[in-house]
């Protein structure tokens, strides 16, 4: 399969936009029904059992073209640090929108195979819970800290030791911006437990912002730019201190430029 993300970077082309949403006027409406039929077709993959990283790519891919034709500039850079003969790695990054869960597969899994930490609640939303088990996500409750912190300890290092990747949002929930005192540890020290690199990334996502009555879809920003980068993967070090640093450094810089190039 030929992959559309196969460089380093990616930067969207000059297009015009496509006809259903120059004809509804850019509508928010109109892009949620060409996403809901993506994964709707991505539910129905899974629940056959035949959705393998290369029709997890697929539909990511679909989903890319789609926000692409109502607007959206996406921005990737570091995709090279994917590398798989490093891995696998726990990959910790913010978390703003519903844009990166639609797009993070065309990313990654062409590099390596992954899986998510997520609300256990989203394994019983349609389309999206069956694709989530497919991979094998790690289901938390968000209600016991404690309780939640041990079945990331001890799912993600199963994960792990089975040459799977685990992908975390410490934030938790999703913020609109980055807040340094929001984002946990918990990827460094799952990462020092499970003894695998940690591989931070930054994003900025907010072309689509929460919605009042439906959270995953709300109001479209097109001259908000989507914006992904991720670093080198780092070993972490005595009690992960400085790796935590480190991390939350990069995605408050990165955040902060993307931020006032579109001032």
């Amino acid at each position: 399969m030929a992959y559309a993300l196969k460089q380093d970077s990616y930067d969207t082309k000059p297009q015009p936009r496509c006809a259903l949403a120059r004809w509804t006027g850019n509508s928010r409406a109109a892009l949620f029904l060409c996403l809901a039929h993506n994964y709707y077709q991505l539910n129905k993959c899974a629940r056959r059992g035949e959705l393998d990283r290369s029709r997890r790519v697929y539909f990511s891919e679909r989903n890319l073209r789609i926000l692409e034709s109502f607007g959206a500039q996406i921005h990737i850079r570091g995709l090279d640090h994917l590398r798989c003969e490093d891995g696998p790695y726990v990959l910790v990054g913010n978390h703003m929108s519903s844009v990166e869960t639609a797009l993070l597969n065309a990313m990654i899994s062409p590099r390596l195979d992954f899986t998510y930490v997520v609300k256990r609640s989203l394994f019983k939303v349609p389309f999206l819970g069956a694709a989530m088990r497919a991979m094998d996500a790690i289901g938390v409750d968000r209600k016991n800290p404690r309780e939640d912190f041990k079945i990331i300890l001890d799912e993600g290092k199963k994960r792990l030791a089975a040459g799977q990747s685990v992908l975390i949002f410490p934030e938790a929930t999703r913020q609109q911006q980055f807040k340094a005192e929001n984002f946990n540890s918990i990827g460094t020290k799952l990462a020092k437990n499970a003894g695998v690199k940690v591989l931070p990334f930054a994003l900025k996502t907010d072309f689509m912002t929460p919605g009042w009555l439906f959270s995953e879809f709300g109001p479209l920003h097109p001259e908000n730019a989507i914006h992904f980068a991720f670093a080198a993967p780092m070993t972490v070090t005595g009690n992960g201190r400085d790796e935590h640093a480190a991390i939350v450094a990069f995605i408050a810089d990165k955040t902060s430029e993307w931020q006032a190039m579109q001032q």
